[in-house]
Order: structure tokens, then sequence, then C-alpha cells
């Protein structure tokens, strides 16, 4: 197909992956073997579904996002741009699991309410790592490999361990930032962050 601007970069589906006719795959992404994308579901131009990672139904993914291998995307989940969603991540959606009601009757899908995690834009989620909904992740802010988040991230925050907790501050390069008198410095880009109030906020250049 054609655009204005030339041909449009290519969607590349594996073979073994299961995407739904239903789902809407922006211009450049890739959905490599075993994924399953359901129905709803939007993802953003350049974006990557890895090897048996699930994206739920109405999951909404921005722009340039990456969901690495056997990472669980339940619906309803959002993910700005650029997001990174390490390998074997889970995005929870029910607060009061039960595979079952009071009585012993299994529960059906419209016996529950889900609910979502929200991923601002830049965030990353390392492997393994569990993001208990409803949770929002800061923009830019980086969750450790095998971290358990149960309540929001800050924009900025390096979470860590069981449960989550604050363990410093990351740049949009994902650098730890490194105290510079009253404020914190990107070792890799130089940029400047202010912290006030438990929050962190970039100096404009």
């Amino acid at each position: 197909m054609l655009n204005e601007e030339g041909p449009s970069p290519v969607i590349v589906v594996a073979e073994s992956a299961d995407v739904s006719d239903k789902a809407v795959i922006g211009d450049g992404s890739k959905i490599w073997h075993l994924a399953q994308v359901r129905e709803q579901a939007e993802l953003g131009v350049n974006c990557i579904v890895g090897r048996g990672a699930y994206i739920g139904t109405g999951v909404k993914m921005g722009d340039n996002c990456k969901v690495q291998n056997y990472a669980l995307v339940y619906e309803p989940a959002e993910l700005e741009a650029g997001v990174f969603i390490g390998p074997a991540v889970v995005l929870t959606n029910d607060t009061y699991p039960r595979a079952v009601a009071p009585d012993g009757t299994l529960k059906s899908a419209h016996d529950w309410e889900p609910v979502g995690v929200t991923i601002r834009e830049g965030a990353s989620i390392g492997a393994r790592a569990v993001c208990v909904a409803p949770v929002t992740i800061g923009r830019w802010a980086t969750v450790a490999a095998g971290a358990v988040v149960a309540k929001d991230v800050p924009d900025f925050a390096l979470m860590v361990g069981v449960p989550a907790k604050r363990h410093g501050w990351v740049g949009k390069a994902g650098f730890p930032l490194q105290r510079s008198g009253d404020n914190w410095v990107c070792p890799e880009t130089g940029a400047t962050y202010v912290e006030q109030n438990e929050t962190l906020r970039e100096v404009e250049a």
C-alpha cells in the first residue's frame, strides 16, 4: 500500500502467530512465532511482539513499543509510546481473582470486571516483573527484573524488590541518575533533573 510519503513499512506476522483479523496492527510492526494478539487490540507503528507473548482483547499500544518473549499483557492494559516490556512480564487484570463463585460454580467472563495496568511513555518493565492492576507506571520509569509493583510509580522512578520500592531515579536513557548538588544528572547524556516532593522533572536545555 502506498501513502503520500512512499511505501508503507511492511507488517511482519510469523506463520505460527495467532493475530485476530479484528486487531489493528500499525505499519512496520512485527509479531513473532507463537504470539497471540486478540480482538480489538490496537498496536501502533513499529511495535514488536516477541515469541509466545500475549496481547489481550482491546489492549492499546502506542508507537515503537517492544513486548519481549512470553510476556502477558492482559486487557485492558494501555501502553503509551516507547514502552518496553521485558521477557515473561505479567500485567494482571483481576484484583480479586477466583476461578469459582462462593457457591462453587465456575465463574465466567461476565462475573468479574477487568482492571488494567497503564504504562506511560518510555517506561521499561524488567524481565519477570509483575504489575498488579490497577496501577500506573510513570513516564520513563524503570521497574527492575523480578519486581512486583502494587502501587502507582512516579515518572523517572527506579523500582526494585517485592513489593517494589523506589531506589533512586533514572533518566530517559535508562541509566541511574547521579546526585549533583541539588540536582540529578544522567551520566550518559548529561541531562539534568530536579527533584521536588518525591517527584522528578527534567530541566529544559
